[in-house]
């Protein structure tokens, strides 16, 4: 018959879009994960794939299912037959349900209605089966089945196909087969003829059809022994339940052979058009105009309208004009190309006016000629995902304080106003606020008092500012304003002016009337800069020298410019005869190790007394040093006297500590580097395991691919390395083990105020739980109180360095440092 061609058609149909070959294959995922039967699929004899209702059913975890032979808790009796049934699919023979006997996980044995499907699993033959529990309702069946052996009637109970699944003794006696010929028999063998057999389908098409039962009908049946016999009876259709329907019963026989095909194709079209009605995400069809033909009832609660709306709606209705060319073009480029798209977003206009976002995969709907009729795809609400991907990416360019840009957002307008005002040739102006006693008022009436006043700052520029201006947080008590389209520096003046007014006002903080100032530094493009970088650094200098100049006023750099390249012209010019004039020198700080309290090494400090500048501190002069070149002699010097001073302690008997020196990028580049090292120590006759060198993290970042097989050479001469000023250079631990080191020291600036400050903490102790990973030595710099050396020791801290324990001292006094720090305690 056409209907059994039809149902193989239907088998082959699933089996492509289980495996990818048909247009529905994107929905494989969603259908299994909302199917309401257990889902598996057997490959080799093994599970491959076991769906979680699978999982919850059997007792079982996909853990312990994948990889398992698929017969294993099937109760032994049963397992041959299961075994025929999964031969019969791969052979495409048979795809009917059955039933079996199955040992859950805890040993209850639980019966089991099965159906199975020979599918492609990445390129290979395998099993689809879909696995119900029915164990209750076979209960419920033994208890009827007493009953319905005890009455004189004929009681029966037929599958689909029409074979008999259930009878009493009676329908026995009307056909005269014994029970053990009659059970699985179907309806062909006892209707004579094919008038008959029309019209026991006929019946059983009625009943299925309208659902209601079937009284008095009757119809001829050959018995086994050759008689014809007219048999009544009525028949009512058999559920499971679902509600779905597995059978007929009746007080008749049940001929079913045309009514088993078209059930066969009508239920496989229901099973995935229920699956698409109970999915979340909104499945639809429209035609080439785009007005929807079919569509599940997701797609209303989606949309807000009823099906009798949505049906013959355009989906032009539910976006406006930029969103509706936005999804007529990615129509267009489907049909043209014949290729799906997947992940493609719009925001649709719901019925009562309200705003969604949807994400939409959509492919081409055709004909059975292969000719395009039109589209379909599933939707998904991504409304929260939306809203949560907004937030973030708020937080990511915010500060979460203030509500204000962040570093990174003001650095992206900033380059942005760069580039109108050189399109346009206008000028800009960023201001470098910075507030001073923010810290005193922080630390006297704590964070809260702090957060309050930021917060408050940030309002009070907020108001100060027009609305095209923009106003950042950096870090800490420091902002940022970028001012554009101004005619002269006058109304830039202005403005500062109104900012100092605005941010001298008092404030009640604590229960304290407080006031804070604000020192402003101001750079203007392009005069100071026609970069975003030099634009900052030159209005944070700004700011230093407002500072300076006695706090609550601003400067514009290009006032001071000169005062800076004065500085900088007379530190050179006495640079360049300090070493020769003798006018550097070292102090040593220790290093302690926190576990035993004892002296382990010492890090060498450079200074520098000038007869006409006085004392020059090294923020002073090692950046003259590095830009001038004159660090590589200075270096020099500072590393063979370092060499020498150590091994002159140790010829006093002193205990051996490791020597550290500080190497800038300058040294690192210089091509003498390695003679250097090699030179100081044969001259001192220093050990090279009494000899660190630090670099900064920043150093190494610099180029990574260049500096580090120079470190590996200087290790290959047995010279510790250290990472100074570790936490500020934003490597990662995927770089850091690259790196040939031994010692990782942690930034002083994330030492201060460890106690209160959580971030500090948190990012100390991951430096310190990343160091151990590696097996370095954890030095944690600028140690000044008790509580930060506690904090320390219980993060098991290796070493500290810092005031708490010893200032940079004179060679003779760490000397006695030493000696009494090394004495046995009494």
């Amino acid at each position: 018959m056409t209907t059994t061609n039809k149902s193989r058609t239907t088998s082959k149909q699933k089996e492509e879009v289980l495996s990818g070959g048909n247009d529905l294959s994107f929905l494989a995922k969603e259908i299994i994960a909302n199917a309401v039967v257990g889902i598996y699929i057997v490959q080799d004899t093994k599970f491959v794939y076991v769906s979680e209702l699978y999982q919850k059913m059997t007792g079982y975890t996909d853990k312990e299912l994948v990889g398992e032979y698929s017969l294993k808790n099937i109760y032994e009796a049963d397992r041959e037959k299961v075994r025929n049934q999964a031969i019969s699919c791969l052979k495409r023979e048979n795809f009917e349900p059955y039933e079996y006997r199955f040992i859950r996980k805890d040993n209850e044995l639980r019966y089991i209605l099965e159906t199975v499907t020979s599918i492609k699993f990445k390129g290979k033959r395998a099993t689809l089966g879909s696995f119900m529990d029915i164990t209750e309702r076979k209960t419920m069946e033994e208890k009827y089945r007493t009953i319905l052996e005890n009455i004189q009637e004929g009681y029966f109970e037929v599958d689909l196909t029409g074979n008999f699944t259930f009878f009493n003794d009676s329908v026995c006696r009307v056909l005269g087969y014994p029970k053990e010929e009659l059970m699985g028999m179907n309806n062909r063998h006892y209707t004579p003829n094919q008038e008959a057999l029309k019209k026991v389908y006929q019946a059983y098409n009625q009943v299925y059809a309208t659902g209601m039962p079937l009284k008095e009908f009757g119809w001829h049946i050959t018995r086994k022994d050759g008689v014809r016999r007219y048999v009544e009876g009525s028949i009512s259709l058999l559920k499971d339940s679902y509600g779905n329907p597995i059978g007929f019963r009746g007080i008749t026989n049940d001929v079913t052979e045309r009514k088993q095909s078209e059930e066969a194709l009508r239920q496989s079209e229901e099973k995935y058009r229920n699956i698409l009605e109970n999915i979340q995400e909104a499945y639809f069809e429209v035609d080439l105009g785009g007005n929807f033909t079919f569509f599940n009832d997701s797609l209303c609660r989606v949309t807000g309208c009823s099906r009798e709306e949505l049906s013959g709606a355009n989906y032009r209705q539910f976006s406006d004009e930029e969103n509706s060319k936005n999804v007529f073009h990615t129509f267009n480029k489907i049909y043209k190309t014949g290729e799906p798209t997947e992940g493609f977003d719009w925001r649709i206009i719901r019925k009562d006016g309200s705003k969604r976002y949807i994400e939409s995969s959509v492919s081409l709907k055709k004909d059975s000629s292969g000719k395009p009729t039109g589209f379909k795809g599933v939707i998904r609400d991504i409304t929260e995902r939306k809203r949560i991907e907004q937030e973030l990416n708020h937080m990511a360019t915010h500060d979460a304080l203030t509500g204000l840009p962040n570093r990174l957002m003001f650095s992206q307008l900033l380059n942005h106003a760069i580039q109108s005002a050189h399109r346009n040739s206008k000028q800009l102006a960023v201001f470098f606020i910075d507030l001073d006693r923010f810290k005193t008022i922080n630390d006297s009436l704590g964070h809260d008092a702090g957060d309050k006043l930021l917060k408050e700052m940030a309002l009070r520029f907020k108001q100060s500012l027009r609305t095209a201006d923009v106003v950042g947080r950096l870090a800490g008590d420091e902002f940022i304003i970028l001012i554009e389209d101004f005619n002269d520096l006058k109304q830039v003046e202005t403005l500062a002016h109104k900012i100092l007014a605005t941010v001298i006002k008092p404030m009640v903080l604590m229960g304290e009337e407080c006031r804070v100032t604000a020192s402003i530094g101001i750079s203007i493009y392009p005069k100071d800069g026609e970069d975003e970088q030099s634009l900052m650094k030159n209005a944070d200098v700004a700011m230093y020298f407002a500072k300076e100049e006695g706090k609550n006023n601003f400067q514009f750099y290009s006032k001071n410019i000169q005062s800076i390249a004065n500085e900088k012209m007379s530190i050179e010019t006495n640079l360049r005869r300090a070493l020769e004039r003798n006018e550097f020198f070292l102090n040593y700080q220790a290093k302690l190790d926190l576990k035993t309290g004892k002296i382990t090494g010492v890090e060498a400090l450079l200074r520098w007394q000038n007869p006409y500048l006085g004392s020059v501190t090294p923020l002073q002069f090692i950046p003259v040093a590095e830009e001038t070149g004159l660090i590589i002699p200075i270096g020099r010097w500072v590393l063979k006297t370092a060499c020498a001073q150590n091994a002159a302690w140790q010829k006093q008997g002193l205990p051996p500590v490791c020597m550290a020196v500080n190497i800038s990028l300058r040294q690192l580049m210089d091509e003498n580097l390695l003679s250097d090292i090699r030179c100081a120590l044969r001259e001192t006759g220093l050990a090279s395991n009494r000899l660190e060198l630090e670099i900064t993290e920043s150093m190494v970042m610099h180029n990574p691919a260049r500096l580090i097989p120079l470190l590996a050479k200087i290790k290959e001469m047995g010279v510790r390395l250290a990472i100074d000023d570790f936490g500020t250079g934003y490597s990662s631990l995927a770089q850091l083990k690259n790196f040939p080191v031994d010692t990782l020291k942690v930034d002083r600036s994330f030492i201060r105020n460890i106690p209160q400050d959580t971030e500090n903490k948190a990012i100390t102790e991951a430096i310190i739980n990343m160091g151990k990973t590696l097996s370095l030595v954890v030095v944690a710099e600028g140690v000044e109180t008790q509580e930060e050396e506690s904090f320390l020791k219980e993060k098991v801290c290796d070493e500290m360095q810092g005031f708490y324990f010893s200032r940079p001292i004179e060679p003779d006094r760490f000397a006695d440092l030493l000696r009494k720090n090394n004495a046995p305690s009494k």
